[in-house]
């Protein structure tokens, strides 16, 4: 029995379908985490403490992905979806007491000195032996709003900035771009380079096709593309590529939202043509829209994005008639990238649109799972949980937030596939979670 016939189900917040995961999740005597019966976490990283390189950690935690270090540690490169006027959340302390402690070439725009941009990455070193963190510090400083982003192949952090043409006040450069980040052991700041061709836009989070070298990237707007980047040298994004739009073969489909109208099919993978944007530099925020134009779809509120075996994965929030959510899967041509897709174009599938609250309550960032399932974490304004999907198309929960209006974010695997690595934004924090992984019950 899969997802579609499960959207006539019930699926009470915090409990499990009963046909795949770990059990029904059980109260939690801290009131933070709801959790299947042998399952623990621990929290870490939290808002305003003190860190290594002596700044504060930021809040409003939000994308993460998890890598290797040398020595078996785990390092967590995480983004803040931070702005300026939310200076007492920032690194620098309430009154920027801690702001002269930034050398100056380590901030990418530092705000006149009046309101410098405070969002950005910070990186986590944890120890998954004993369940410790290690030490935290900044790692990317001066950017806005630093929601989601992507792991590379080649082992970097792209974070993305989720702010279109409207400056910070003070600002001195423009924003709307990714930055790469290099996970590091030891504390140090990344020198922070826009990877302008990349596209200026509400960015969310990217994907990479490792086969090609293509990279996939949401727009976090409710009439957003999907766009597609063909860097010219495939482990170098600042040397520049070639911007594109998704659009269909078949143009009698506009549109994939499905607010009004069911254009887009469940279940059906349709072919998909590549639309070269000119200009992705824009200062107007026009790109959506000159896309559209050409013949581009739309798509509802782009957010997280995670490269599968299988294909590239999509969570758009608001998709499907009831506004909570749609998960579609990409995969990519043979030919990705080169004039031969046209030969055997790569295929868009909504794969999974239930317009049940209680099964999918607004899919925020997502990943992937060492066994494979895809994982997905809720943003809304009630008990945000992160679900686990199976390849039959089962839904199950892993955690619950105990506290409503507290949006989980981050999802990621360690390296070793012990811990499971996710953010609350709010108040802002990390948690780790251990458990009988390998014990997930079939469908």
């Amino acid at each position: 029995m899969g997802l579609r016939a499960l959207s006539s189900q019930t699926f009470l917040e915090g409990v499990t379908t009963g046909l795949a995961g770990y059990g029904p999740l059980i109260e939690d005597p801290h009131g933070l985490i709801r959790l299947p019966k042998g399952f623990s976490y621990t929290t870490f990283s939290h808002m305003g403490e003190e860190m290594a390189d002596g700044f504060l950690v930021p809040g409003m935690h939000d994308g993460m992905a998890a890598f290797a270090g040398s020595s078996g540690e785990t390092l967590l490169v995480r983004n803040h979806e931070l702005e300026s006027r939310f200076v007492e959340k920032g690194p620098y302390g309430p009154k920027l007491e801690r702001f002269g402690e930034m050398p100056e070439e380590k901030i990418y725009d530092a705000g006149k000195g009046i309101a410098p941009n405070i969002g950005g990455t910070t990186t986590v070193v944890f120890n998954t032996r004993t369940q410790k963190m290690k030490r935290h510090f900044l790692s990317l400083a001066g950017t806005v709003r630093n929601c989601a982003g992507g792991p590379t192949p080649w082992g970097t952090w792209v974070t993305c900035e989720e702010v279109n043409h409207e400056p910070e006040p003070n600002a001195e450069k423009a924003h709307g771009y990714n930055f790469e980040v290099q996970p590091s052991v030891e504390p140090g700041l990344v020198t922070p380079v826009p990877l302008k061709a990349m596209g200026r836009f509400r960015h969310e989070a990217i994907a990479i096709d490792d086969n090609s070298g293509a990279v996939y990237q949401t727009e976090d707007s409710g009439d957003g593309l999907l766009y597609r980047f063909l860097p010219h040298e495939k482990q170098t994004l600042a040397a520049g590529g070639r911007l594109q739009a998704l659009a269909l073969v078949d143009e009698r489909i506009t549109d994939t939202r499905n607010w009004t109208a069911e254009q887009f099919p469940v279940g059906k993978p349709l072919a998909v043509r590549w639309i070269d944007l000119d200009n992705p530099e824009s200062p107007l925020n026009d790109l959506r829209t000159r896309g559209v134009a050409a013949g581009a779809v739309p798509f509802a509120r782009g957010e997280g994005a995670w490269a599968g075996k299988d294909g590239i994965y999509f969570a758009m929030t608001s998709g499907g008639k009831k506004l909570k959510g749609q998960i579609f899967r990409y995969v990519p041509s043979p030919f990705e990238g080169t004039e031969r897709e046209r030969e055997e174009p790569g295929r868009l599938e909504l794969y999974l649109e239930p317009n049940d609250s209680n099964i999918l309550n607004n899919g925020d960032n997502i990943a992937i799972a060492p066994w494979g399932d895809l994982l997905i974490c809720e943003d809304n304004d009630q008990l945000c949980r992160l679900l686990g999907v199976t390849p039959q198309g089962e839904v199950y929960a892993i955690a619950q937030n105990v506290i409503p209006k507290r949006e989980l974010a981050g999802c990621c695997f360690s390296p070793d596939g012990t811990t499971l690595f996710f953010n609350v934004q709010t108040p802002g924090y990390t948690v780790a979670i251990t458990g009988p992984w390998s014990h997930r019950a079939q469908a």
